[in-house]
């Protein structure tokens, strides 16, 4: 290969230190670059010893400790010469307009850039003209390919014509920015695809620590849209209300404040970093949780936080959802859940953010004697789908042609089932059948899950 020299693009490293983390973070925010490993100052190359190691500890700085985690842009290959092994990271110019070392933040300790043949810390200046750049195009949900090239949109066409938008099929694609630079579908058109690859898990365990699992949900694997309108319907189910019958005027406990669950599942699926990992929702028997990854976005104190800052992850699909009257962007509802559970609620990381809504201990005792005569105990009103009429919406969204035979035996209920199930849809107008009994179609009509 020959000589080698330190440029401007080129790092030497005779072998791995901690401030490799720094120069990946220096070319993304410049020009881009690469980094050798086993090669000295002076250009000898010397080669690497311990391999895997090396390699596991570039994997390390990658994924865990840069903002924003440029995985996908980040290649580390190895290569010999002289009969000698190294190790070459690939980094280009970031696709974000700021990246920085996770444990310092978005400052000048955080943020590094290319100069000559050295990394320079920003200034407070430079770092801040980087965050006036906020452009939409440079969300990382619009530039990560998605994992599948098959994907259809039915189900978001169908929301935005409940709320009376005309959408064109054939310019979804364009209209929702569902395309990256490169043509392929991105991330955010997987996570708004019918069908995609993507789960959402729903846990229940039997006790107030993770011993003993009782039931394991995927609500995933379907448009987002259609995600949230299943588990809110699912937290609508385990909402209870214990009413007293015997005093006057009536009193009602609640197991917990539906109205904070329901911002608490919101903000875990519009600003969770989805290039992480999928959230989690997990119900205890003293508590529910709500854990989404990335911690809080870039450029959000935990002041700002509190006090109800919007500053959505992901703007476009914040956007979406806004649009569709599914959530509001007025950054009311981490006060709301402070306001009814304290600070304590959250508990804020740097990957990740956990929000504990914690139940009402009367609540607890009175439904453990629930049975006696003067308690009542109620679900939440707002429930509108029952699980078989949920299952029935995700099969017509795949195939709208298929036959109650065919659900009955998809689903594992009798045919009697689906056909009670078909004929709630379309009493609930959910559903309309277009054409004969025989040669005809369903046809999904209506944004589905809890009643408004």
């Amino acid at each position: 290969m020959g000589r080698y020299f330190e440029t401007d693009k080129t790092e030497l490293k005779v072998r791995y230190s901690n401030t490799i983390c720094k120069e990946i973070v220096a070319f993304l925010n410049t020009e881009g670059g690469q980094i050798i490993i086993g090669v000295a100052d002076d250009g000898e190359v010397v080669g690497v010893e311990n391999l895997d190691d090396t390699m596991q500890k570039i994997s390390d700085v990658v994924t865990a400790q840069i903002e924003p985690n440029p995985q996908d842009e980040v290649r580390t290959e190895v290569k010999f010469d002289q009969g000698k092994t190294l190790v070459v990271i690939q980094v280009p110019k970031g696709y974000k307009h700021l990246y920085c070392i996770k444990k310092f933040g978005f400052s000048s300790n955080g943020c590094a850039m290319r100069i000559g043949t050295s990394c320079k810390s920003m200034t407070t200046e430079q770092i801040k003209v980087r965050f006036a750049q906020n452009f939409y195009d440079d969300e990382y949900l619009l530039k990560k390919r998605a994992s599948r090239s098959d994907l259809s949109f039915r189900t978001l066409q169908v929301y935005y014509v409940n709320q009376g938008y005309q959408v064109n099929e054939s310019a979804v694609a364009a209209n929702f920015n569902l395309r990256n630079t490169q043509g392929e579908y991105n991330y955010l058109a997987e996570l708004l695809a019918d069908r995609n690859s993507i789960p959402l898990i729903y846990v229940r365990f039997a006790g107030t620590d993770k011993t003993a699992l009782a039931e394991r949900n995927d609500y995933g694997n379907v448009c987002i849209l259609w995600v949230y309108e299943m588990v809110r319907t699912r937290l609508a189910t385990d909402h209870k209300c214990l009413v007293d019958t015997e005093v006057r005027p009536r009193e009602e406990l609640n197991l917990f404040d539906f109205n904070c669950a329901n911002e608490a599942l919101l903000n875990a699926l519009v600003h969770n970093d989805w290039t992480q990992n999928h959230p989690l929702i997990a119900l205890y028997a003293d508590r529910l949780e709500f854990l989404s990854y990335g911690g809080l976005p870039r450029g959000l104190t935990q002041e700002d936080f509190y006090a109800g800052v919007s500053y959505p992850r992901n703007p476009t699909l914040m956007r979406i959802f806004s649009q569709l009257n599914l959530t509001e962007q007025t950054g009311h509802g981490v006060p709301l859940i402070i306001s009814k559970y304290g600070k304590e609620a959250f508990e804020i990381k740097d990957n990740y953010l956990k929000c504990t809504l914690r139940f009402d201990p009367e609540a607890l005792t009175k439904l453990k004697h629930a049975g006696q005569a003067q308690t009542v105990v109620r679900t939440q009103d707002k429930i509108l789908l029952n699980s078989t009429e949920q299952a029935v919406i995700k099969k017509l969204l795949d195939n709208a042609t298929v036959t109650a035979q065919n659900l009955a035996a998809k689903i594992g209920v009798t045919r009697r089932t689906i056909e009670r199930a078909l004929a709630n849809l379309k009493t609930k107008g959910i559903i309309e059948r277009i054409g004969s009994r025989n040669k005809g179609s369903w046809l999904v009509v209506k944004a589905v899950g809890p009643a408004a």
